[in-house]
């Protein structure tokens, strides 16, 4: 039922949106997705197990965003500004990248946590039932991204190449933690600071 997974996702982002996790009803989900309420607990288990699934695809949309952002056809030193720029813009606009990147959760949203018992008969529950990434992990997965996509990939690591690619992530989680003046641009910064680090790749 990808289709009425997906719509009980968005249900359960927007009930976050007004409300905090521990206020969002199971049945008011399945209603605003049009389902019932069988059909949420067929698909997430419990409201643990929605949680572990919303937080899964929002990090997921996350990283989605990285690869595309290293897919363009430009220079290094601008895909990671791109990176970097994405990351700042995904972090402002979603509480849920926001904790995951900076590992602040606040008790307005739920708690990350790995399922106990039996695995969900739901292939994509099992994948969210593993829980999300930590955020040294997230920003490991960022960096190991970055490095294959500039030319890292069947080389041997090259450890100027993973530090610039990490530095870059890095310099924007700064943004995200102590956000800047409305005209910083936290994409410039990578292109100063970390240009230099993967010209002529």
């Amino acid at each position: 039922m990808p289709a009425a997974r997906e719509s009980l996702l968005d249900a359960a982002y927007t009930a976050l949106a007004r409300r905090p996790w521990p206020g969002v009803r199971m049945v008011d989900v399945a209603a605003v997705a049009g389902v019932s309420r069988q059909t949420l607990y067929n698909e997430f288990g419990s409201k643990e197990g929605l949680a572990r699934a919303l937080l899964r695809r929002e990090t997921d949309g996350y990283l989605h965003g990285v690869e595309r952002a290293l897919a363009e056809q430009r220079e290094p030193a601008e895909r990671l500004a791109a990176v970097a720029a994405w990351t700042v813009g995904a972090a402002r606009g979603n509480a849920l990248v926001r904790a995951a990147l900076t590992g602040c959760w606040s008790e307005r949203l739920p708690a990350p946590s790995r399922a106990a018992g039996a695995p969900s008969s739901v292939p994509a529950q099992r994948r969210a039932d593993a829980g999300v990434p930590s955020s040294a992990e997230l920003l490991g997965m960022v960096r190991d991204r970055a490095v294959a996509a500039l030319g890292g990939r069947g080389r041997g690591r090259d450890p100027e190449l993973a530090l610039a690619c990490e530095s870059a992530v890095r310099l924007a989680l700064s943004y995200v933690v102590a956000p800047a003046r409305d005209d910083d641009d936290p994409a410039e910064l990578v292109r100063g600071a970390i240009g230099r680090w993967v010209a002529g790749r």
